[in-house]
């Protein structure tokens, strides 16, 4: 009997990236529009990933065939 492999979900493999201690990080939000209304030190505070946490990151690791 042949196993069957598990496909990783490319949507998610293109949104999220997991560390190498096992954390899931994220693109930050508010980025998209109304920018000029945002301060500087907003806009560049949302370049940087932030991490997922709780059940969904868990989720999201079961997507992409690590959990």
């Amino acid at each position: 009997m042949k196993k069957i492999k598990q496909k990783t979900r490319s949507g998610v493999a293109k949104r999220f990236k997991i560390t190498s201690t096992g954390k899931v990080l994220r693109r930050s939000q508010n980025m998209r529009h109304r920018r000029r209304i945002k301060s500087k030190k907003a806009i560049r505070a949302y370049r940087k990933p932030t991490e997922v946490v709780g059940k969904f990151a868990r989720k999201i690791k079961r997507m992409l065939g690590l959990a």
